[in-house]
C-alpha cells in the first residue's frame, strides 16, 4: 500500500528543474505573459525574470524541453535551453549596437527636422512650396526604420493576442504619422500657417510628424541607455564567469607538459600553474610552493601562502612561487561554476511586491489603451477640438511605462548579487536579502567560524601510571575516524609523538555528536570526549583530572579525557586560535543595532573566555547539535530574528532553521547546502557586510517601486486632462526606465565601511 508521503515522495522525484533561455521580450509585460503561458502547463512552475531574460521553470519528466520552447514559441517569443555545461549567449553587445545605429539615425534626422518646425513657425513666411515632403523625408524614415523593433514586437504581440509596452508606443508614433499626414495635406483641420511644433506652442494645435519623430528618439535613447546599464548591472556576473583559465599545463605520468584547453581537464590530471597564471580548475598541491591571490573571488586582498597538502581553487592566481596541482574537481562541480550558479539563482529571484508589479504589468497595457481610447472620446463628448482630443489620447499612449515596475526589483537583484561576489557573499535568492534586513540577532558557531578550527594539542595530563605516548597513541587511533577540528589535532599530534609511525587500526567506531567517539583499538575499549560523555557512560573522573579539566577551560582551552577499558588515563588540552577579524564583527553588528550569540558544543568556560575575548554578550555553551536548533527555535519564539553563522556538519540542522543560515565558504558541504547565504571569505567581516548589503539594496529596490508606481499614477491622468504634449510625455516615459536602472547601478559601488 502505498502512503500519501511516498506518493509525496515520487511526485517530488518526477519533477526536474529547467532553465530557458527567452528572447524578444521588450518589457515586463512580456515577461508576465510567457510566465503565465509557461504555468497553464500541467505540473509546470516558472518563474521569467526581464532583466536576465531568463526563465526557471519546474516542470515534470512527461514535460519535455520541446513542450516548453514551444508553448515560450506560441506566446511569440523565442527560447532556448540551457544545458548545464552550457553557457548562455550573450547577445546584449549585438542589441546595443543595434539600438545604437538607430538612435544615431533618429537623431541625425529629428535635429533638422525639428529645427525646420520652429522655423516654420517662428517665420511663416519661410515656408517653400513642397515643404511638406522634406519634412516626410525626415521624418518616416525615424518613424518607420528607426521604430521598427516597436512595430515588430507589436504585430508579434498583436497576432498572438497579447500586448506589451511596444505596443502602446507603435500605437502612438502610427498614430501621430497618420494624423500629421492628415493635418499637413488637409489643412482645414489646423490653421493654414501650422506647422510641426505648432502643438508645442499652442495646446489646440494639430499633432504632426516631428511628435512622432520625437517619441522614437526619445524612447530609442530610454532603450539604449537601459539597455547598457542593464549589462553592466550584469557585468560582475560575466566578470565572475570569465576567471577560470582557458588552458592548462598538463604534466604527463613521464614528465612532459603539454598544453590543453583548461574545460578538458579530468580529474586525477596534473597541472603546472607558473607565476602570474591562473589555476585551472580546484585541486590540491602535489609540488611546489606560491603566494595565491583569491581577491577576485573573495574580495581578500592578502594572498594566502600555499605547499603541498593544501588545497586551491580555480579561477585564483598564482602572484609569486609556482605549483604542481592535482585535479581534484572539474567543470560545473568547481567552487568557481557554483559561485557563478549561486548569482544566477539570486538574480533569477522575485519579491512578493515584485510578483504584484508584475501582476499589475499584465494588465498594464490593455488599460492605458482603453483609457486612451475614453480620453478620445471623453475630450470629443466635452466639446474638445479633434486636434486637442487626439493630443490627449496620444500623451496617455505614450507616458505610460510598465518597464519601470518590471526593472525594480531584477535590476537591483543583478546589481547587489554581482557586487556581493566581488565581497565574498553569495546569495542563494532574494528571500536572503529579506531576511538579512531583518536580522535583529546573529548566532555564532564557536570552532572554525569564530575560531579558525586549526586546532593544536597544548597540554598532556595522565593519571598515575599511564604513559603519554600511549594515550595519545589510542586517542590519536579513535579519533582518526572522525572529521571534527578536535579529532583532526589529537591525531596530527599523535602522530608527532609516535615520529610518523602508522596509527593502530580502529573497528567498531561510534560518533557521539557534541560529545566524542567511542570505538575499540588493539582489543581495548577507547572513550574519547568530554567529561560529560564519561559521566553519562557511568565512568568514574578521578579527582586530579577534573581540576585540570576546569583549570584549563578557564583559561580558555578545549579539554578532551582518554579512557581505555572504562578507566580514564589522560584529559588533553587543546588550543584555538580566535579569527582576527572577529571581533571588528562583532562591534560593527553591535553598531548596526544587532544582538550578538556565541552557541556551541564546547564547555561554558572555554566559551566565556572566547566570547570576552571578542565582545560577544551572550553565551549558550553545552549544548548538543540537535539543542542548537531548540536555542535557534527559542530565540524565534521570544521575537528575536536570528541568523546563524556556522561551517560544521553539526550546525546544519541550525542553520536550516534560523531566518537566515551563513556558511563560511570552507565549510562542509552540508552547512553550505543548508544555508542561505554563502560567505567565502574568511573574515568575519563579511557577515555586517552582507546586513549592509541587504539593507541598501531593499532600500534600493523600495525607492524603485515607489518611484514606478509614483510616476506612472502622476503622469497618466496629467496626459488625461491634456496638460502634457505627446513629446513631452516620450522623453518622460524613457527617462523613468533609464532612472529605475541607474538608481539600482549604484549598488555596484556599494562600500562596505
Amino acid at each position: 500500500m502505498t502512503t500519501s508521503a511516498d506518493t509525496s515522495t515520487e511526485s517530488v522525484e518526477q519533477l526536474r528543474s529547467v532553465e530557458l533561455a527567452v528572447s524578444g521580450m521588450t518589457c515586463a509585460a512580456c515577461a508576465n505573459r510567457v510566465e503565465r503561458k509557461l504555468n497553464k502547463l500541467d505540473g509546470v512552475r516558472a518563474s521569467v525574470n526581464y532583466a536576465t531574460a531568463r526563465a526557471s521553470v519546474t516542470a515534470p519528466t512527461e514535460a519535455g524541453d520541446e513542450l516548453l520552447t514551444e508553448t515560450v514559441e506560441k506566446a511569440g517569443y523565442g527560447a532556448e535551453v540551457l544545458r548545464p555545461a552550457e553557457k548562455p549567449g550573450d547577445d546584449s553587445r549585438q542589441r546595443l549596437r543595434d539600438l545604437w545605429r538607430r538612435l544615431v539615425v533618429s537623431v541625425v534626422l529629428f535635429v533638422p527636422l525639428a529645427d525646420l518646425a520652429i522655423l516654420f513657425t517662428v517665420l511663416p513666411e519661410a515656408r517653400f512650396p513642397g515643404w511638406q515632403w522634406l519634412v516626410i523625408a525626415l521624418a518616416l524614415p525615424v518613424a518607420g526604420w528607426a521604430a521598427w523593433p516597436f512595430h515588430r514586437a507589436a504585430l508579434i504581440n498583436a497576432r498572438h493576442g497579447g500586448s506589451s509596452m511596444d505596443t502602446l508606443v507603435s500605437i502612438g508614433i502610427v498614430a501621430a504619422s497618420v494624423w500629421s499626414l492628415y493635418a499637413m495635406f488637409a489643412p482645414s483641420g489646423a490653421p493654414a500657417d501650422a506647422s510641426g511644433l505648432w502643438l508645442l506652442l499652442n495646446t489646440d494645435g494639430a499633432a504632426y510628424l516631428e511628435v512622432a519623430a520625437g517619441v522614437t528618439t526619445f524612447v530609442l535613447a530610454g532603450r539604449y541607455f537601459e539597455a547598457k546599464a542593464q549589462r553592466r548591472a550584469g557585468g560582475a556576473l560575466r566578470a565572475l564567469a570569465e576567471l577560470g583559465a582557458k588552458t592548462a599545463l598538463v604534466e604527463d605520468e613521464d614528465g612532459t607538459r603539454r598544453e590543453v584547453p583548461a574545460e578538458r581537464l579530468r580529474v586525477g590530471q596534473r597541472f603546472v600553474t607558473r607565476p602570474g597564471g591562473t589555476i585551472a580548475t580546484d585541486g590540491r598541491v602535489i609540488r611546489g610552493g606560491a603566494a595565491v591571490d583569491s581577491s577576485s573571488m573573495t574580495g581578500e586582498s592578502v594572498p594566502t601562502e600555499v605547499v603541498a597538502g593544501d588545497e586551491v581553487t580555480g579561477g585564483t592566481v598564482v602572484s609569486s612561487g609556482w605549483l604542481l596541482v592535482e585535479a581534484t574537481r572539474v567543470g560545473r562541480d568547481t567552487q568557481l561554476a557554483g559561485m557563478v550558479r549561486l548569482v544566477e539563482r539570486a538574480q533569477s529571484g522575485k519579491a512578493a511586491v515584485q510578483r504584484l508589479a508584475d501582476r499589475i504589468s499584465a494588465y498594464f497595457v490593455p488599460a492605458v489603451l482603453g483609457l486612451a481610447v475614453l480620453t478620445l472620446g471623453g475630450w470629443l463628448l466635452l466639446g474638445g477640438s479633434a486636434e486637442r482630443s487626439f493630443t490627449a489620447a496620444l500623451s496617455v499612449l505614450v507616458i505610460a511605462c510598465p518597464c519601470a515596475l518590471g526593472l525594480a526589483t531584477p535590476t537591483a537583484l543583478m546589481a547587489a548579487s554581482g557586487r556581493g561576489a566581488q565581497l565574498g557573499i553569495f546569495l542563494k535568492g532574494y528571500q536572503a536579502l529579506e531576511s538579512s534586513r531583518t536580522v535583529d540577532t546573529v548566532v555564532f558557531d564557536k570552532t572554525g567560524t569564530v575560531t579558525t578550527g586549526s586546532m593544536t594539542l597544548g597540554e598532556v595530563h595522565c593519571v598515575a601510571g599511564a604513559a603519554r605516548r600511549e594515550a595519545l597513541r589510542l586517542a590519536g587511533a579513535l579519533e582518526n575516524a572522525s572529521e571534527h577540528a578536535v579529532a583532526a589535532a589529537i591525531t596530527s599530534a599523535a602522530r608527532a609523538e609516535l615520529d610518523g609511525a602508522e596509527l593502530p587500526e580502529v573497528s567498531g567506531f561510534v560518533n557521539e555528536p557534541g560529545l566524542g567517539a567511542r570505538g575499540e583499538v588493539d582489543g581495548h575499549r577507547i572513550l574519547v570526549g568530554r567529561a560529560k560523555l564519561f559521566d553519562d557512560s557511568g565512568i568514574t573522573v578521578p579527582e586530579d583530572v577534573r581540576q585540570r579539566d576546569a583549570e584549563w577551560q578557564r583559561t580558555g582551552r578545549t579539554t578532551v579525557l582518554v579512557g581505555r577499558d572504562g578507566v580514564v588515563v589522560a584529559v588533553l588540552g587543546l588550543s584555538d586560535e580566535v579569527k582576527p577579524s572577529a571581533a571588528v564583527a562583532v562591534s560593527e553588528l553591535r553598531r548596526l543595532g544587532v544582538r550578538t550569540v556565541l552557541l556551541t558544543g564546547d564547555n561554558e568556560a572555554t566559551a566565556r573566555a572566547v566570547a570576552e575575548e571578542v565582545g560577544i554578550g551572550e553565551v549558550v555553551a553545552d549544548v548538543l547539535p540537535d539543542q542548537k536548533v531548540e536555542t535557534v527555535e527559542r530565540l524565534r519564539a521570544e521575537g528575536r530574528r536570528v541568523a546563524m553563522v556556522g561551517d560544521g556538519v553539526n550546525d546544519a540542522p541550525a542553520l536550516a532553521t534560523a531566518e537566515l543560515g551563513l556558511a563560511i565558504g570552507a565549510g562542509t558541504d552540508v552547512a553550505i547546502s543548508a544555508a542561505d547565504l554563502i560567505l567565502v571569505r574568511e573574515e568575519l567581516t563579511a557577515v555586517p557586510d552582507s546586513v549592509k548589503l541587504a539593507r541598501r539594496t531593499l532600500g534600493t529596490i523600495r525607492g524603485n517601486l515607489v518611484w514606478a508606481f509614483g510616476y506612472n499614477l502622476a503622469a497618466v491622468p496629467l496626459a488625461v486632462l491634456g496638460l502634457l504634449n505627446p513629446l513631452i510625455a516620450g522623453a518622460a516615459m524613457a527617462l523613468s526606465s533609464a532612472f529605475v536602472v541607474s538608481n539600482s547601478l549604484r549598488l555596484r559601488r556599494f562600500s562596505p565601511s
